[in-house]
Order: structure tokens, then C-alpha cells, then sequence
């Protein structure tokens, strides 16, 4: 049988031409672009660098607006890499790589982000642990949180789940052992929350900022299905 990383890479294969246009002009990642963007000027950042770019979206919307940033992004689908580069990426701007062990110096890059990646990395933990090392000014994650998503009994079954420590054994249950799904939009995804990687983060930046990208109520954790988040060291 095929492994998770094959399966994931296969979809990518197999809808590399079509992937922005599945993926191009969703309204929460456009949101929390354009709010990551926002911030340059403000904490005075020099580089990006930004996992699982995909064809390199990020990248090319970086550079339009501010033409003098260094971004590299990492992305291991070939397929993507190729759309990237057919849009004026270089390829030293978009590499192979993976998030879970990037060979870059502590401190390499102003600002380490990622858009819709965590919920693909089987380690997402390990993956945000990597960004606040090579971040030297601020971290951005604009993912989602499973535990503000479904309806208001899924949600509060899960949250009361994750409360008890059992989540990862429901999830477990739920998957048929694998954890994780498969979806014709969103290939091979695993059930993620931003809000669980919230304290180490907060552990190591001086201040954590989040936003909904997406209709919700005042407490986000519980309502929010998908999150922005900026970390400042």
C-alpha cells in the first residue's frame, strides 16, 4: 500500500494544472495574506520564508509588493514547483524541502509563514518548532481549527474531547486508524488546530496575535474554523 507522502504527492501530480483554480481565491487565505502583508513595514522584515508554497502564491504577491523582499519558498511537489517557476519564480525562490526539517540557520528569515500546510504535515508540531527556530522577527500560520468547525454539537463534542486529552483517540477511532482523510479539494489532510501549537508559540514570542479569517464568535477557539496567527518575537 501506498504511504501517506506518496498519496499526498500523487494528488498534487495529478492536480498540479488545475491547483489555482481549486485553490487560487480562497477568501480566508486571501484575508490573512493581505493582513500578513500589512505587517512588512511595521516589523521591519527583509526576508520571508514560506512553507508549503504550493505554485508559489505567497511568493509572487510578496514580491509585487514589496520588490526589494528575499523570499524562498519550500515546497516538495515538483509538479507545484514548476507552475512556480513558469510565473517568474527563480529556482533558488522555490525549492524542495521539508518543514519538519528545514536546513536553514537559526534566525535565516525576517518572517516564516505558511498558508492551508500544517494540516498536511503529519507532524505539525515539529513543523511550527522549525519555523520559530529560522524566524528572527515573527512567525505567520493561517490554518485551520478543527475544533471550530461542523455544527454546534460536532463542535462541542470535539472541544469537550480535546478537553479530556481524548481527541487524538476519537480522531483515531474516526479515521479507521489511518488519521487522516482524503478528499477530492484537499488531497490527504489531517485534523488540525492552529490553537494547538498556540502555547508553545506564545512561549517563545513576546506577543501572539489571532484573527478569524472567516465568520465567528466572539470566542475563537470555539467558533472559528479557520485562523490567522502572528507570532513576534
Amino acid at each position: 500500500m501506498k504511504d501517506e507522502v506518496d498519496i499526498q504527492r500523487d494528488y498534487y501530480k495529478t492536480t498540479a494544472s488545475n491547483y489555482d483554480d481549486m485553490h487560487g481565491s480562497d477568501a480566508e487565505h486571501e484575508f490573512a495574506l493581505a493582513f500578513m502583508l500589512s505587517m512588512i513595514d511595521l516589523f521591519k522584515i527583509g526576508s520571508i520564508l514560506d512553507i508549503g508554497s504550493g505554485t508559489g502564491r505567497v511568493l509572487v504577491q510578496a514580491k509585487s509588493v514589496r520588490p526589494n523582499l528575499k523570499v524562498l519558498g519550500i515546497e516538495p511537489s515538483v509538479e507545484l514547483r514548476q507552475i512556480g517557476h513558469s510565473k517568474g519564480l527563480s529556482a533558488h525562490e522555490l525549492v524542495d524541502g521539508d518543514a519538519q526539517q528545514l536546513n536553514f540557520a537559526d534566525g535565516a528569515f525576517d518572517l516564516v509563514c505558511e498558508f492551508a500546510a500544517l494540516h498536511h504535515i503529519p507532524n505539525p508540531s515539529k513543523a511550527v518548532s522549525e519555523m520559530l527556530r529560522i524566524a528572527k522577527r515573527a512567525v505567520f500560520i493561517s490554518d485551520s481549527n478543527n475544533f471550530g468547525q461542523g455544527s454546534v454539537a460536532k463542535r462541542l463534542l470535539k472541544q469537550t474531547l480535546n478537553s479530556l486529552g481524548l481527541w487524538k483517540v476519537a480522531n483515531f477511532v474516526k479515521t479507521r486508524g489511518k488519521g487522516y482523510t482524503i478528499s477530492e479539494g484537499d488531497g490527504l489532510a489531517y485534523s488540525y488546530s492552529v490553537f494547538s501549537n498556540y502555547s508553545e508559540i506564545s512561549r517563545r514570542c513576546k506577543s501572539v496575535h489571532v484573527v478569524n479569517t472567516v465568520p465567528a464568535g466572539k470566542n475563537l477557539y470555539r467558533s472559528a474554523a479557520h485562523i490567522a496567527l502572528l507570532g513576534v518575537k
